[in-house]
């Protein structure tokens, strides 16, 4: 059984058509319409992406041996055939005649500080001003206590565990 694309086909001045079935049979009161009104009408057998000229003939080239290109040691798959990893490579540097003198590179610190977001309205002052969160005004029920004491949680100035003794 041929393979699921794999079919007879009419071509029309080397153009495809939707004429198409897997016994040649079927094709031919077709193809033999389209003779008498076409110059150039040609029945073809289609198989793995190409035209043939029979079934035989596809069969037959899928027997034969590919032929096995030559790549010398340098080859590479793609169009340039280069090592890609050749431009990381160091290369060695040109001796010059006088050298450049060395200069210390410039620190960032040396650098103004740049805050664009700090000029923005609505910014507010950094971080660093504002109050702690903690310092929020204290609630009636809780008078003396910092927020992060529970009820139940063992004191700060205690370690949790083991009572002194």
């Amino acid at each position: 059984m041929p393979p699921r694309y794999a079919y007879w086909t009419i071509l029309i001045d080397q153009k495809a058509t939707a004429f198409r079935a897997r016994e040649r049979e079927e094709l031919l009161p077709t193809f033999h319409q389209l003779k008498r009104k076409n110059t150039d009408v040609v029945m073809k057998w289609f198989a793995r992406g190409r035209l043939w000229e029979s079934p035989l003939e596809a069969q037959a080239a899928q027997r034969a041996p590919k032929p096995l290109e030559k790549r010398g040691r340098d080859w590479r798959p793609g169009g340039e055939h280069r090592d890609p990893r050749e431009r990381f490579k160091k290369r060695s540097q040109p001796t010059s005649a006088s050298p450049e003198p060395w200069r210390p590179r410039e620190k960032p610190h040396d650098r103004s500080p740049s805050r664009p977001w700090s000029t923005k309205p609505g910014s507010g002052p950094p971080r660093s001003s504002r109050p702690p969160r903690y310092a929020k005004p204290a609630k009636p029920g809780n008078a003396g206590q910092p927020p992060s004491r529970r009820r139940g949680s063992p004191p700060r100035d205690r370690p949790s565990g083991k009572p002194k003794g």
